[in-house]
């Protein structure tokens, strides 16, 4: 039986609305599914709740597979443009950002029929080590498809990563790519649920009229808001209305 983390400390996310959905913030140690289609907001809001947690002085790590660095960090200044002090933040790393660039080490020098999942854990915590991470955003796991030649495959090597981050003591936040907005199409595979937590990200609406949305579908050892809660994507962050 899953331990009951009811009492657990949490860490907030720093976005009042999700905070107040999530009856205070993300259970320290979970390991957190952001799900949703493309633009969204997957990327933004995974990277704001690790910057209010840096800026408490909590350390952080962002490892995204599929954008380079400097252009993932030009495209949230430049969306996020009256959040201050992200390069302080980075160059003190208290919050580290590992881009493309991750994925070229990781496949660049070596053959990739001989790198395995474990080599990829590996690297993974090295960079936790770097500066004793307490979170963890991998943005996506769809990279980790990559490496593994199966359904089967895929699900043990989540079991083992996720496993791992428990291990080190690290609440991570992991994004994965739906194929549709339409949230009555949704259809969650059993692999969504080997986290301790899943909140998706919707667009609603007509194609004219578009309405962001978020819901958590779970969150272990915490009570939390089953409503439908709308939310804009602002130059200050994430705005979230009340529920």
């Amino acid at each position: 039986m899953p331990e009951n983390k009811s009492t657990s400390k949490k860490i907030s996310t720093g976005i009042k609305g999700m905070d107040n959905a999530l009856m205070g913030g993300i259970p320290e140690g979970n390991q957190l599914l952001l799900a949703g289609g493309p633009g969204v907001g997957k990327t933004l809001t995974s990277f704001e709740i690790l910057y209010h947690a840096a800026k408490a002085n909590i350390p952080c790590s962002m490892v995204m597979f599929e954008e380079q660095q400097d252009s993932a960090l030009r495209n949230i200044k430049s969306t996020f443009s009256e959040m201050d002090g992200i390069d302080g933040l980075i160059s003190t790393k208290m919050l580290q950002i590992e881009g493309e660039e991750s994925a070229s080490k990781i496949f660049g020098n070596t053959n990739a029929e001989n790198y395995t999942f474990g080599d990829f854990v590996s690297d993974i915590e090295d960079i936790i080590k770097l500066n004793k991470s307490r979170i963890l955003v991998i943005d996506s796991i769809s990279f980790i498809k990559f490496m593994v030649h199966n359904h089967g495959a895929y699900r043990r090597s989540l079991i083992s990563m996720l496993a791992n981050m428990r291990r080190m003591g690290v609440t991570s936040i992991m994004t994965s790519e739906m194929q549709t907005y339409d949230r009555s199409a949704l259809r969650y595979t059993q692999d969504f649920f080997l986290f301790d937590g899943i909140i998706t990200m919707y667009q609603l609406g007509e194609e004219h009229e578009r309405l962001l949305a978020m819901e958590i579908i779970k969150m272990r050892g915490a009570n939390h808001s089953r409503a439908l809660i709308p939310y804009d994507i602002t130059p200050s962050g994430i705005k979230m209305s009340d529920i």
